[in-house]
């Protein structure tokens, strides 16, 4: 038992701070981010997820300019952003994704001239891969605490909003009939979901972060159809490739196929990489499971 053990987790892992505070900040904001994309993918808006990650770029740049933590700027941002998108987008659904594909336009945009500034006017060589690509194992423990509230801010909203975001997102015309604030709602809900697409954007990066809020949702939405035991298995998926992802990463440092750089040591991959890997291959055997019961169910007989 003990040389599997050993040849899991390589030496080190368990004593290492850093690992220890991206198992602990990647286990929180996959929890959370599997809880949101529950009802980002009952709702139509993953283009919006996509949006405000790509989006939320533009912020973190501007935080390495003023010399301050990323998440801020990719909280700050996320939700500006969804506030403009949610008044541009009122009148009409299809006005919602116009609206998106105008916010991310600029968005984008400004992203590129800051992460230019970033690289050119600055020391901060490594800004455009951390801000695009995440570094869990770079997280400050000092940040800890940051991340937790914009967490619990995130599943708050989720938990107050349960009941009404639930019925809205299945039929919207019944939530109204029934006195829901349709509007009201909507806008909180995607308050909760630019929350987590800015920690989501903190873990694996802004241009992967859809992955973490869409992926173990749909995975999950395969898996079962009750929001329940849904938002259960969304928040597992989620944190079993986080978790994965955190030891694939730290193990990769030792594995002897990859290249030495004489400047810099032995490389790594990065978490981002496994993160998004594993659930690509979460969702493909939930897909095979759901095909194959689909088949014997067609097949047994009447």
């Amino acid at each position: 038992m003990g040389g599997i053990l050993r040849a899991i987790f390589e030496p080190g892992f368990f004593s290492s701070g850093p690992v220890h505070v991206a198992l602990l900040v990647g286990g929180v904001v996959a929890v959370v981010c599997g809880i949101v994309g529950m009802f980002t993918v009952m709702r139509g808006q993953s283009y919006a997820a996509h949006g405000l990650g790509d989006i939320s770029a533009t912020g973190g740049a501007g935080s390495f300019l003023l010399g301050i933590s990323p998440i801020w700027g990719f909280a700050g941002t996320s939700v500006v952003a969804a506030g403009i998108m949610d008044l541009i987008g009122v009148q009409r659904v299809r006005g919602r994704d116009l609206a998106t594909g105008i916010v991310r336009g600029a968005g984008l945009g400004l992203a590129a001239l800051f992460l230019y500034w970033d690289t050119t006017r600055t020391s901060t060589t490594g800004a455009p891969v951390t801000i695009l690509f995440g570094s869990l194992f770079t997280i400050n423990s000092s940040l800890i605490w940051t991340i937790a509230l914009f967490s619990v801010a995130a599943a708050g909203l989720i938990a107050v909003l349960y009941r009404p975001l639930l019925l809205s997102s299945v039929s919207a015309d019944l939530a109204y009939v029934r006195g829901i604030s349709v509007r009201v709602v909507g806008v909180l809900a995607l308050a909760a979901l630019a929350l987590a697409v800015s920690l989501s954007a903190m873990t694996i990066g802004a241009i992967l972060s859809t992955a973490l809020l869409v992926g173990p949702a749909a995975t999950a939405l395969r898996l079962t159809s009750r929001p329940g035991p849904m938002m259960a298995w969304s928040a597992l998926i989620s944190l079993a490739a986080t978790w994965l992802g955190v030891l694939l990463a730290y193990d990769s440092y030792y594995w002897p196929a990859l290249p030495v750089d004489h400047d810099l040591g032995r490389q790594g991959w990065p978490v981002s990489f496994f993160v998004v890997v594993l659930i690509l291959i979460f969702f493909l055997l939930a897909r095979a499971r759901r095909d194959q019961r689909g088949k014997g169910t067609c097949s047994a007989p009447s």
